[in-house]
């Protein structure tokens, strides 16, 4: 199915992630799911990092994944090879909108785990299955249709609410340190954040359509 999807899908920028990024020229990053790896060459030049290294299921043509900037492109599934990295080594992981299209999240987080240095820190994206848009339709309109792109995205394989971020972080051996909501539904944006104000954050859960979590790793 990822073979159908356009060029657009693996083409994001995660500018909202790069903010996250703890300010150091000398920081290593990793990067899961690095798609055209336009997010590993703005942080960059941004100065955020040395070395950055990408992970990205195939090879996409006519992208910046033949960049000079990226330090090591490894192409493979994630869930099935084991990554020829050093361990303690990063300080920064980026899984934006990955897990979520796993079998096996958990053991992908486990696997991490080794790679990031002791006071390095995790940064995922994850949708949100709570978004009110999606519990009308399955709620009201009895509908779980699959879509091409979006929180029903029909590549995706795992379903996460808050709680359940937490807990795949907790069970992996990483402590959340923040918890941010995305309201980036494009035509609804602005009005959810609105509304998000006047109700003074009651119903946040479900006007978020995407939670962004930085996490610490602990000690085994």
């Amino acid at each position: 199915m990822y073979q159908d999807k356009s060029k657009k899908y693996f083409d994001n920028k995660r500018n909202d992630l790069i903010g996250l990024i703890p300010k150091n020229e000398n920081n290593r990053i990793l990067e899961i799911g690095a798609g055209t790896c336009n997010t590993l060459i703005e942080i960059k030049k941004l100065k955020l990092a040395k070395e950055v290294v990408g992970v990205e299921l195939m090879k996409l043509t006519d992208s910046q994944q033949e960049n000079s900037e990226i330090d090591r492109l490894i192409i493979g599934d994630i869930e099935n090879i084991e990554l020829d990295l050093p361990k303690d080594y990063f300080d920064v992981i980026i899984c934006a909108d990955v897990l979520e299209h796993l079998i096996d999240p958990w053991n992908t987080m486990k696997k991490l785990h080794k790679h990031l240095k002791q006071n390095g820190v995790i940064i995922i994206s994850i949708p949100n299955i709570r978004e009110y848009h999606i519990l009308y339709k399955i709620v009201f309109l009895a509908d779980f249709r699959y879509s091409d792109q979006g929180i029903l995205d029909r590549t995706h394989l795992r379903f996460f609410c808050k709680k359940n971020i937490i807990s795949l972080l907790t069970s992996t051996m990483f402590t959340p340190i923040s918890i941010y909501s995305i309201f980036n539904l494009d035509k609804t944006q602005r009005k959810n954040r609105i509304i998000n104000k006047l109700t003074f954050g009651l119903i946040r859960d479900i006007l978020t359509s995407q939670y962004v979590v930085v996490a610490g790793k602990n000690s085994l």
